[in-house]
């Protein structure tokens, strides 16, 4: 990124003054959920994949390059959920020492060390199918625990903060699973996939009565193989109900 931060303030007249964009990729398997988090090997510091916005670019358009440029993934959908902009967001990670480390002169690095309103952008996906690259030897990319967040450059924090409490009210009004699970999976696993995503128990009957009504799984005439007590129950998704209640929403709560 080092690289690509000087080419772009060399040449920030084709960049939006004033605006960045930044994404939290939340990845799911095997009851786990984690964060896709990037760092400059001699920075302690980690932060989310983010950039700039080109002029000739939509603000949608440019989320999906930006994510695709720092972390080499591609090919999901990015829902944007809110913006930040506090007065003194940048100060204490943009400051001259950057420019003397990136030897950029004070008169063109002025345009880095304004405040960047930034707009956030999340996604769902499953960490086992996605896997990053870095954009270059001198950084890395991890998905790490969710609970286990190191420290994050600016108001990164905040930012996934803000998508994680996103993520879990919008399962009250779009469904998920589609993708994150296996084409069969038991109920108790669809349910721990909700557990694990809002980080609390959910009534195991309740949760049943609630996905059974919304219509979007079909239970199948087959059980769990190869398990110690009783077999559970098969189901599968039913994508066209599926993308239905995706296009219309739900309203019900978790």
């Amino acid at each position: 990124m080092t690289k690509k931060l000087k080419d772009i303030i060399e040449n920030n007249e084709n960049y939006q003054p004033g605006l960045s964009i930044d994404c939290v990729i939340f990845g799911f398997h095997d009851n786990q959920l984690k964060v896709l988090l990037i760092k400059v090997r001699d920075n302690p510091k980690w932060s989310l994949p983010g950039g700039f916005i080109p002029l000739d670019e939509d603000i949608d358009t440019a989320a999906v390059t930006i994510l695709n440029d720092r972390t080499g993934v591609d090919g999901i959908f990015l829902r944007q959920f809110a913006t930040f902009g506090k007065v003194k967001r940048n100060d204490q990670h943009f400051d001259a020492k950057v420019l003397e480390y990136l030897q950029i002169e004070e008169s063109k690095g002025k345009w880095l060390l304004r405040r960047f309103v930034t707009i956030g952008y999340y996604a769902l996906v499953d960490f086992l199918k996605t896997i990053p690259r870095p954009s270059n030897e001198h950084e890395i990319i991890e998905w790490i625990d969710h609970k286990e967040v190191p420290e994050l450059i600016l108001d990164h924090k905040e930012i996934l903060d803000k998508a994680l409490d996103t993520l879990r009210i919008e399962l009250n009004l779009m469904p998920i699973g589609y993708n994150l699970l296996p084409e069969k999976f038991t109920m108790p696993e669809l349910q721990k996939l909700y557990e694990t995503i809002l980080d609390k128990k959910l009534d195991r009957r309740n949760f049943l009565r609630k996905i059974t009504n919304i219509g979007i799984v079909t239970k199948l005439d087959e059980k769990k193989s190869n398990v110690a007590h009783k077999a559970p129950n098969l189901y599968s998704f039913d994508k066209e109900k599926y993308d239905e209640v995706l296009k219309n929403g739900l309203n019900q709560g978790w």
